[in-house]
């Protein structure tokens, strides 16, 4: 027979795990883009998000592209990416309750300091046609990632049909966008990044910024929870407080208020 002693030493242990178990429950998997974490922005905003809410969110980084696929697999509860067509089209399937802005930054042409492809300026269109003419390397990341996507927007609007001729030196690595600098850094190439993760990229060499300020190359990231109608499993109600939180009046303020050497990143624009 059970002691009384002994029910009530393990009513004590089951009122002690049952918390613990619930704290350690108490997190969201977030599929975002790489360069929301390379640039450094999440080891500013996530802990400030988890100081208010109690709530961890676990990142899972890589391309927007395979961060929509992960949602569309049910394997996060939120996703933080920038490709607003393909985001559109994730809701629009069903995978997403709703997308809503967040902030922006906007993409720059990175090459050598010398500049021998001579495409320094303010158009991205010109300085990519000019580009395509030389034997200059250009790094793509190739990844289907929102920066790939925009790179590929660009060179069509350029005029370039990378499916029936690709420029001599254009070089997909397949990569993030912090391995893609580092070979260009590497190897004197050029290649397109955004700001953000530029601006905290620590491997430069003798790179630097050379086309920027094109309204072309804006650059907008929006907030998806994933539709717990196609996965029972993802936990909408705390996917839903971290997306009410980031577009909130203090989300927002943390996000303004990342800044490397004084220059401000990301530039929140959920309420506009």
């Amino acid at each position: 027979m059970i002691s009384r002693r002994t029910l009530t030493l393990l009513a004590l242990a089951a009122s002690l795990s049952a918390p613990l178990t619930w704290a350690q429950d108490k997190f969201i998997v977030l599929a975002s883009t790489t360069s929301t974490e390379q640039s450094g922005l999440f080891k500013h905003l996530l802990p400030a998000f988890t100081k208010t809410s109690g709530i961890e969110v676990r990142v899972v980084a890589v391309g927007t592209g395979q961060a929509l696929d992960m949602g569309r697999r049910g394997d996060a509860d939120a996703l933080f990416v920038h490709d607003q067509p393909a985001e559109e089209k994730f809701v629009a399937e069903g995978f997403g309750i709703e997308r809503r802005p967040v902030m922006y930054n906007d993409f720059v042409l990175i090459g050598p300091k010398s500049d021998p492809a001579k495409v320094r300026g303010n158009d991205i269109a010109a300085a990519l046609k000019h580009l395509s003419g030389t034997k200059a390397d250009f790094i793509s990341r190739g990844d289907k990632s929102g920066t790939h996507s925009a790179e590929l927007r660009q060179w069509k609007i350029a005029g370039i049909d990378l499916a029936s001729a690709k420029p001599a030196g254009y070089k997909e690595c397949g990569c993030g966008m912090g391995q893609a600098l580092n070979i260009a850094s590497s190897t004197n190439a050029y290649v397109l990044s955004d700001r953000g993760t530029w601006l905290n990229f620590k491997n430069r060499g003798d790179l630097a910024i050379l086309v920027e300020g094109d309204k072309r190359l804006f650059n907008q990231y929006g907030v998806i929870v994933v539709n717990p109608a196609k996965f029972a499993h993802v936990k909408k109600d705390l996917a839903q407080k971290f997306a009410d939180w980031v577009v909130s009046r203090d989300g927002q303020e943390t996000i303004a208020s990342y800044k490397i050497g004084g220059e401000q990143l990301f530039f929140p624009n959920a309420n506009q």
